[in-house]
C-alpha cells in the first residue's frame, strides 16, 4: 500500500491510501515468478537528505513524484488538516502539484533520507 496526497478542484490537499494491483510475472527467469505491478516510467531520481528540525511550510510538489522514506522520521499535513507519519518504509505518491500543497517536517532526532522518483504527468497508478 502507498500513501497518496493530491489536490482537489478547489486546491485543497487530501490523503488516500492506495493498494497496488499485483500480477504474477516471470521477471527474472529462470528464478520462480514473482508478483509485480505494471511497469511505469520514471523520468529521473534523486536522494534527499533532510536534517532534524527541518520544517517546510505550505508548498506543492514541483511535479508528480514517488518519495520512498528510507531513514529518519517526520510528518506531512494535508491542507484539509489530516496529518500522517513519514516513517522508514513509507511510500508517498505526491500529486498535489497545484493549490496550497502540504506541510512537511522532520520530527525525529536523525536525518531523514528519502529516495525521490520523478514521474511523468500522464501516468496514473494501477489499483
Amino acid at each position: 500500500m502507498i500513501l497518496r496526497i493530491y489536490a482537489d478542484e478547489e486546491g485543497e490537499s487530501h490523503f488516500e491510501d492506495v493498494q497496488f494491483a499485483f500480477e504474477q510475472t516471470d521477471f527474472v527467469p529462470p528464478a520462480p515468478p514473482v508478483l509485480m505491478t505494471a511497469l511505469k516510467s520514471a523520468s529521473s531520481y534523486s536522494f534527499e537528505l533532510v536534517h532534524p528540525g527541518w520544517h517546510g511550510d505550505w508548498h506543492p510538489v514541483p511535479q508528480r513524484l514517488l518519495a520512498v522514506y528510507l531513514s529518519g522520521g517526520g510528518t506531512i499535513q494535508a491542507s484539509d488538516g489530516e496529518l500522517r507519519d513519514l516513517a522508514p518504509g513509507t511510500i508517498l505518491l505526491a500529486e498535489d502539484t497545484t493549490g496550497k500543497g502540504h506541510i512537511s517536517e522532520v520530527t525525529g532526532s536523525e536525518d531523514m533520507l528519502v529516495l525521490i522518483l520523478m514521474l511523468p504527468d500522464d501516468q496514473g497508478i494501477d489499483r
